[in-house]
């Protein structure tokens, strides 16, 4: 199902998704290294307590907002005519590696509540390789989208 009106505005929603992918990805690259580096500092110090703040922010105030926008901004693309080959397999892959970073958000925003709390979430070692997931899903869609292999 598509909607032929929405080809009149397809530059503007391509554009604009972008943007939020890209706000996104920012977020989910930065938010495990302020991880990182919230482990290396002492409990209950001011410095863990400007990590709290500093993961609370990027969370709420970028993280969130652009993961919706993405999907809202996605969504929309998908129901512009001609965008999608329904019949192609590389939007599966694209799909699941989206569903991927939205899983990979989740674990983020859950570590980032209980951080807050005063736990200790994983450790700078485990932070560093998470560090590395929103890459690789990266790499993924963007050769899908791009390349469009099969």
């Amino acid at each position: 199902m598509t909607f032929d009106v929405l080809s009149h505005f397809y530059p503007w929603t391509k554009a604009l998704h972008v943007i939020s992918v890209i706000a996104w990805m920012a977020a989910l690259f930065y938010l495990p290294r302020l991880f990182v580096y919230h482990h290396e500092t002492a409990a209950g110090s001011a410095e863990e307590a400007r990590f709290v703040v500093m993961e609370r922010r990027l969370a709420k105030a970028i993280m969130g907002p652009a993961m919706h926008a993405t999907w809202t901004f996605g969504i929309i693309l998908i129901l512009t005519p001609g965008v999608v080959d329904w019949s192609a397999g590389w939007w599966h892959v694209k799909f699941a590696s989206v569903v991927g970073m939205t899983v990979f958000h989740t674990v983020l925003a859950r570590a980032q509540r209980r951080f807050a709390k005063g736990e200790r979430v994983g450790s700078g070692k485990y932070w560093r390789i998470m560090n590395e997931v929103p890459t690789l899903l990266m790499v993924v869609i963007v050769v899908m989208v791009i390349v469009r292999p099969f």
